[in-house]
């Protein structure tokens, strides 16, 4: 039988923060902030909200979806850059939270900000082998940005999950990957905020990545970019993913359903994943989807997906991408920095 996506969900917090009021603090010119990066505004976590919560809350959504019980799941691995805890899984608690049983698989994966995908390709590997039924896979992150960084206009909260496995409401044709060792960005043990290489994060890492990546997909699919109906790049802000779709031959409107980050920011693990949430709200069946993540340090995970008609008696189970992004609350600066816990002793 086909496998693929059986049920997805969601999550974003509430709170909002613009571009204009993290400038106005910095005295920068915000116009050519939300011009360069394509971002009018990103969320913020609440104090009680973190990658677990967050991740709870998608995976949820799945379940809806997916009208499986949850003890059928038999693996959970949960990508992010932002685990509460640097020593005890983020995944145990989630699946405790969504009573997933014990008889279960359950690892943190880590790889910036392409480990949510890379999670969808182990839990697909596993039912493909006949290991398990049904595995969970989860983007989440309450990312960092230090203060007056180019990363603090950018650096949101959110993520998406999603079950694999048999009779999906979309289908996963194929995917594969593109690695290498690009340090344009990081972050060492114990410290507050990431650092960047400005000159490696373009050219070398993200767009040599992302369009490698994608170029080998279509090319092992012998699918060219028109024969896809959406496309889904990895978005740290709105710049890239559109001079890559536009290098690659991918048109706006193929872009534009699951083109997120102008209105939550970059989410990072839970960035790409929450765009394909996004167009999985919309795609109709037999339409075909181009997902292909992108993580620092550096590499990039390609996914072809092909939509089924079990997508129109599952996907209104669950609230839409849009109901997240539609409802929120916009604070001040330091409202944010309360928030996010950016003053120090």
């Amino acid at each position: 039988m086909d496998i693929g996506i059986v049920g997805y969900g969601c999550y974003i917090p509430v709170f909002r923060i613009s571009v204009e009021e993290i400038a106005r603090v910095w005295n920068t010119d915000a116009d050519s902030i939300k011009k360069g990066l394509m971002i009018e505004e990103k969320s913020v976590p609440d104090v009680d909200e973190d990658t677990i919560t967050i991740s709870v809350e998608a995976g949820r959504n799945a379940l809806l979806r997916a009208g499986i019980e949850p003890n059928k799941i038999g693996a959970i691995f949960i990508g992010s850059e932002s685990h509460p805890y640097a020593v005890k899984p983020s995944g145990t608690v989630v699946a405790e939270a969504l009573d997933l049983g014990r008889d279960l698989m359950a690892a943190d994966f880590e790889f910036a900000c392409k480990a949510g995908t890379a999670a969808i390709q182990c839990c697909y590997g596993l039912v493909k082998s006949g290991l398990i039924d049904y595995g969970l896979a989860i983007g989440a992150d309450t990312s960092q940005g230090r203060p007056g960084d180019a990363l603090e206009y950018t650096a949101a909260a959110g993520g998406a999950a999603f079950i694999l496995g048999r009779d999906p409401l979309a289908i996963l044709d194929s995917t594969l990957s593109y690695t290498s060792d690009t340090s344009d960005f990081w972050r060492r043990e114990g410290q507050d905020y990431p650092s960047h290489g400005a000159r490696f994060t373009g050219k070398p890492a993200y767009f040599k990545h992302v369009i490698s990546a994608t170029k080998n997909i279509m090319e092992k699919a012998s699918l060219k970019p028109r024969d896809f109906n959406y496309a889904v790049f990895h978005m740290p802000n709105g710049k890239f993913p559109s001079a890559a779709a536009k290098t690659l031959g991918f048109t706006k409107e193929q872009m534009a359903p699951g083109f997120v980050v102008s209105r939550i920011g970059n989410c990072y693990s839970g960035s790409s994943p929450l765009g394909l949430s996004r167009v999985l709200d919309t795609a109709k069946p037999g339409e075909k989807i181009l997902l292909t993540s992108y993580g620092s340090g550096a590499g990039s995970d390609s996914f072809i997906f092909t939509v089924t008609d079990k997508i129109l008696e599952r996907r209104d189970k669950a609230p839409l991408t849009d109901h997240y992004i539609s409802r929120k609350r916009n604070i001040d600066y330091g409202t944010y920095v309360r928030l996010k816990g950016k003053l120090k002793e």
